[in-house]
């Protein structure tokens, strides 16, 4: 009798595990956000990181949480996405938040600034080295949390109309350089524009400006910039390792279940790695079409280099003793730099280097 009514007690457990499981899943919320984008959906690698985090985050959640990608200018302008996150206007936002340095410049930091880290010291800097605490601490005062959302790798210096040799070659010239660098090379004379992706080529055609700078020959080859301006320069300087980032509203990111706080987590980490992973693999084959096509390809002198950096140097340096934001990020920063520039010429530099001259 004892062993019968065992059973069935257990038996009755059993089914209400089995009932139970089910309902514990169904407990949790359908939630449908709205994610702007500051990039045209033309640029697949770029464009696609957000895809790819909303993908994921819909697969971690069993389709519970979704969250719908709008292409730049479709809900708000390009260029104005953490505006759209800030008011509430959209729950997520996918974008460079050095186009925010208007702002205040240490956005870049969670970009890129001008003779700054490569995207593997980016993102160790962000995930060890301190700077996500930083950079959280800054974005809250915006209502905001920041996630990596991508890295391009190291960006070419752009295209121009004609060749630049010298330093006196930037005087006056107008070229689609927003930010840090746009700073730094008003210094040299020249005259920065800042336009979002989908308006650089009308302005390069029609000559409102001289000279444009972009990601690089995948993404630069399917906005045909070669076509009005032939001279495809390297390296750019000012983006040595650029970071993209996911915003959320920090309003709508306290009020999400934890689990769906892990999806997001998760998901933007994935398209992080992704997105770098494409483009290194994308841009080869890229650049090897630019030159069938015409492309003059060129490294900036030494001159410029030289004067580039010493302008970028002045101009930080000035920013940090005004900007006491900017100073706290910025010092921890450089110490950071330094240490991953001593420990690259160790081994990783001299056998790239090697590997690039065996050929």
């Amino acid at each position: 009798m004892e062993r019968r009514s065992f059973i069935k007690k257990a038996s009755v457990g059993a089914a209400a595990g089995t009932i139970a499981a089910p309902a514990l899943a169904q407990s949790q919320p359908t939630l449908n956000w709205r994610l702007a984008s500051s990039f045209p959906k033309s640029l697949d690698t770029i464009f696609g990181a957000a895809e790819t985090f909303s993908q994921r985050v819909s697969q971690l959640t069993n389709g519970k949480f979704n969250v719908r990608v709008f292409a730049g200018g479709e809900i708000v302008p390009a260029l104005q996405v953490m505006d759209a996150v800030q008011a509430g206007t959209v729950e997520m936002g996918h974008t460079a938040s050095y186009y925010y340095f208007g702002k205040d410049p240490t956005f870049a930091f969670d970009c890129a600034v001008p003779f700054g880290l490569n995207s593997r010291q980016q993102t160790a800097w962000i995930n060890q080295g301190g700077g996500m605490q930083l950079m959280r601490e800054f974005f809250k005062d915006y209502g905001i949390v920041n996630f990596l959302g991508g890295n391009t790798g190291c960006q070419m210096g752009g295209w121009f109309r004609k060749e630049v040799k010298s330093v006196q070659d930037l005087n006056g010239l107008k070229m689609r350089i927003g930010g840090f660098a746009g700073r730094v090379m008003q210094r040299l004379g020249l005259v920065p524009q800042q336009i979002a992706g989908g308006d650089i080529y009308p302005a390069l055609e029609k000559g409102t400006i001289d000279a444009a700078e972009w990601v690089g020959p995948y993404d630069d080859e399917k906005l045909g910039f070669f076509k009005v301006a032939p001279h495809y320069y390297a390296p750019g300087w000012w983006e040595a390792g650029p970071q993209l980032s996911f915003y959320v509203g920090i309003k709508e990111w306290e009020k999400l279940p934890k689990d769906y706080q892990a999806a997001v987590e998760a998901a933007s980490a994935e398209a992080h790695i992704v997105m770098q992973a494409e483009y290194d693999a994308k841009n080869p084959a890229a650049l090897a079409r630019l030159l069938k096509n015409g492309v003059k390809l060129h490294n900036f002198s030494r001159e410029i280099m030289d004067a580039c950096y010493k302008a970028a140097t002045e101009v930080m340096e000035e920013e940090a003793s005004k900007n006491a934001k900017f100073k706290k990020v910025y010092e921890p920063w450089k110490r950071f730099r330094q240490d991953q520039n001593q420990w690259a010429s160790v081994a990783e530099a001299p056998l790239q280097n090697y590997m690039i001259t065996r050929r």
